[in-house]
């Protein structure tokens, strides 16, 4: 038996796993008013949960990094979906607030196992000319979570309760397992329905495509990882820009219904919009990195260059959000913020796999989703006290973090190429 593009019913079935990832995560925000009445939680003890959940995604992502490098892909990500559905359906057990805290620190680190996950699967099936645009692939599906998670969630509230709700979105994943099982029989080159072209086109691309994907190899500790200055580029950029994706995906309905006073069927009609934005630069970013190597750009000027632009979309547009004046504008405004910000992002995530070989992917793309936390953490704590009058100044400091983000890559990354392991 053989499947005609193996490496692309891959990707895109990770990305469904993204779009399960933000439905479980973003019940709980979705049915806060019925659950916090019914086991006697307040605001505080929803902003302390939160807290929790993001320390737990920080520990996760360096965690997980290590275990995709030493089970591999396949099992990696059987882990850490079946411990994340596991604890959203758990939910519905819920009678006390410890015990939420509990499940929303296990949900938090099996969560964080998607996105190293992704990034070594990218690296271990697509070439580099492909790997950006596969990136662009699966992050679509954080945009597309983040879309339809609330009406779902919302729907199948209405219908069943909210107990009930939370086993059912933790089948989602168990039932994701199946395709995956069946699918993901083993690496490129041991797959047995992976067609000898694609193989190739795979394991051994070069030339203007640039070179072909990783084998798993020997893994790398973190010792030796942040021994590079190219580590410290990719850590220190997503620490700059990531808080700029969580700030809206946090905190745009508290926003809209401070701001401009909305309710909660207001915030249904706006709040999506954003997000959709976010999609189209994920996959616009992943197709222009790709594009430019086509033509014959070298690998470091096209991925440069894509990032670069994606900052540079972000900057004015969060300067001009400080000053939106209706909800329309700002929802616009946002959807370009998270544009640039997806295009950007998608092709920093390929950067591990550009600069190592398959069995540190893992760890570094951990090391900096743990370093993304630790700077969303910071501004998550920032955003009550700098908004007591305006979001102005939130979003003033968002757009001082993209230069910043951008120059740390340019200064310590240096060229884009395989670094030769001492």
């Amino acid at each position: 038996m053989r499947i005609s593009g193996l490496r692309w019913a891959i990707i895109g079935l990770i990305a469904v796993a993204t779009i399960i990832n933000y439905i479980d995560r973003n019940a709980l925000a979705v049915m806060w008013p019925a659950v916090s009445r019914d086991i006697g939680a307040t605001k505080e003890d929803y902003a302390l949960l939160v807290t929790l959940f993001m320390i737990s995604y920080a520990v996760g992502q360096s965690l997980f990094g290590k275990i995709f490098d030493k089970v591999g892909t396949r099992l990696g990500f059987a882990i850490s979906i079946v411990i994340w559905s596991a604890s959203i359906a758990a939910h519905a057990l819920v009678r006390s607030l410890p015990l939420l805290g509990l499940l929303r620190v296990t949900l938090g680190v099996s969560e964080a196992g998607n996105w190293p996950g992704a990034t070594k699967a990218n690296a271990l099936w697509f070439p580099a000319r492909e790997r950006a645009l596969a990136q662009g692939i699966f992050n679509s599906g954080a945009s597309i979570g983040a879309i339809i998670s609330a009406p779902l969630v919302a729907f199948l509230f209405v219908g069943f309760g909210w107990r009930a709700t939370f086993v059912v979105v933790g089948l989602f994943g168990i039932l994701w397992l199946v395709p995956w099982i069946w699918l993901y029989k083993a690496d490129p080159e041991r797959h047995p329905w992976l067609g000898e072209e694609e193989r190739r086109h795979i394991l051994d691309a070069g030339g203007a495509a640039g070179p072909g994907a990783e084998p798993a190899g020997p893994t790398m500790g973190w010792g030796e990882l942040l021994r590079y200055r190219q580590s410290w580029g990719i850590i220190l950029s997503r620490f700059f820009l990531d808080p700029i994706w969580w700030l809206f995906v946090s905190w745009l309905p508290i926003y809209l219904a401070e701001t401009f006073g909305f309710d909660v069927v207001q915030i249904g009609l706006f709040a999506w919009v954003p997000f959709v934005g976010a999609m189209l630069g994920a996959l616009a970013g992943g197709w222009a990195s790709g594009a430019l190597i086509k033509r014959g750009w070298s690998l470091d000027a096209a991925r440069k260059s894509v990032i670069t632009a994606g900052g540079a979309i972000m900057l004015p547009a969060l300067l001009l959000t400080m000053k939106a004046a209706d909800p329309l504008s700002a929802v616009l405004l946002i959807a370009v913020i998270l544009f640039g910000f997806q295009a950007a992002i998608g092709v920093i995530q390929t950067l591990p796999s550009d600069y190592f070989g398959g069995g540190a992917v893992g760890s570094l793309a951990g090391i900096g989703g743990t370093a993304a936390v630790a700077g969303t953490l910071i501004t998550t704590w920032l955003v009550p006290a700098m908004t007591e009058i305006s979001y102005a100044p939130i979003f003033a400091l968002a757009a001082a973090l993209v230069p910043l983000s951008i120059v740390s890559l340019w200064l310590l990354g240096g060229r884009v190429e395989r670094i030769a392991r001492a």
